[in-house]
């Protein structure tokens, strides 16, 4: 399996037959597992086989299946579903850290990320310092001796902006510091960041793995060590473990991957390429494009520009709204890496709790519109945005 290529490991890997020999992969809705005699029971619970399973918070054979797919894909030894994509920021940061212990972070993030570094991480003792998550200098600057993590998005939400995955990891293992990325703008489809210093990952399936807005998912990835001896404690005792049929869902999602993302890519720069300039627009933000101020290291870190673009309309929420109403394939929507093209206002959604400095901070304006692309026709998305723009 390790000489398969990405898209054979998307539909393969992980896969664990019961004696019936089912072709897709069977769904164990189970929460327990029987034992043959309390000495196996007893055996179990001091250590678990590859397919041995004590109970469904601590692991499931459908759930096993989705995380080493996952692992197999992204290059890393090991998994952890989770019940969502912040129930694995949550717990890959609180597992690790502690009372007294500093973490780095971009301040680049998706607000319910700096919610957990600020009000939950912040307010049991762990030192927290957010810096310019695309300025080297700063990283420099902020970690120190006994910096026990830096976390960050590898492409930030919603601004796209382009972290230096290497760079960061360079000065953060001269510390000794544990880089921790969400990965989930950027996808596993032939995602860099292990190659270029991450120590875990982490993602959000419910975007691009289901890609179909129907499950919530999480996932850790990263060493056997840190998934089973940091991650796994901390989660199989709170509960934050992802539904049997959620993977499920997931494991059928992940095998048309590398086909959806790479066509949803390809619509996503031809909008990027077709609106920019247009008179309603103060800017277009898409890594593919060669005037995004951080294109070359986006095109090393990156198969393509990616399946989001982030539009700043002039005349602020009033257009951006205008916009968003006049839209008729577009769905109005927070979530994103659907099948189906969404559009989202970040100021007065995902990122409403922020005060209005944080989000001029984060470039997060008025006139800011998040858009994931999906699979439909390509010039009728063109079409719709055109019109769109018209009207505001």
């Amino acid at each position: 399996m390790n000489n398969w290529n990405s898209r054979t490991k998307l539909v393969h890997a992980g896969t664990r037959r019961s004696q019936y020999g089912e072709v897709a992969e069977a769904i164990f809705l189970t929460q327990g597992f029987v034992y043959d005699s309390a000495e196996q029971a007893e055996a179990r619970f001091i250590e678990t086989g590859p397919d041995e399973f004590i109970y469904a918070r601590y692991g499931n054979p459908t759930v096993r299946m989705l995380e080493e797919r996952m692992a197999a894909t992204e290059g890393t030894e090991d998994a952890f579903a989770t019940a969502s994509g912040m129930a694995a920021v949550n717990g890959a940061l609180v597992s690790l850290l502690k009372a007294g212990d500093h973490v780095v972070a971009a301040r680049q993030l998706f607000g319910s990320c700096l919610y957990i570094l600020n009000n939950v991480l912040g307010r049991y003792g762990v030192e927290v310092t957010l810096v310019d998550g695309t300025n080297l200098a700063e990283w420099e600057a902020a970690v120190r001796p006994g910096t026990k993590a830096v976390f960050f998005e590898s492409v930030s939400n919603p601004t796209l902006e382009i972290m230096d995955i290497a760079g960061i990891a360079r000065i953060a293992h001269r510390v000794g510091a544990l880089v921790v990325v969400d990965n989930v703008f950027a996808t596993p489809l032939e995602s860099r960041a292990v190659a270029l210093g991450a120590d875990a990952v982490i993602y959000s399936t419910t975007k691009h793995v289901d890609g179909q807005g129907r499950c919530l998912g999480g996932m850790i990835l990263g060493t056997k060590e840190f998934i089973r001896k940091t991650v796994e404690p901390y989660l199989k005792h709170t509960g934050g473990a992802m539904s049997p049929f959620n993977a499920w869902v997931m494991l059928k999602g992940i095998e048309t991957l590398d086909l959806r993302v790479r066509a949803a890519a390809d619509s996503a720069k031809a909008i990027a390429e077709a609106i920019q300039g247009h008179g309603k627009l103060a800017h277009v933000i898409y890594p593919g494009l060669a005037d995004h101020a951080q294109h070359a290291l986006a095109a090393s870190q990156m198969p393509n520009g990616g399946t989001l673009l982030a539009l700043d309309l002039k005349g602020g929420k009033e257009a951006a709204f205008r916009f968003l109403n006049a839209l008729r394939i577009f769905t109005i929507t927070n979530n994103l890496g659907d099948s189906k093209s969404l559009v989202t206002h970040p100021a007065t959604t995902t990122h409403s709790s922020l005060t209005d400095e944080a989000r001029a901070v984060a470039g997060i304006g008025p006139g800011l519109v998040r858009v994931s692309i999906g699979l439909e026709d390509t010039q009728d998305l063109i079409e719709d945005v055109m019109k769109a723009l018209e009207a505001a």
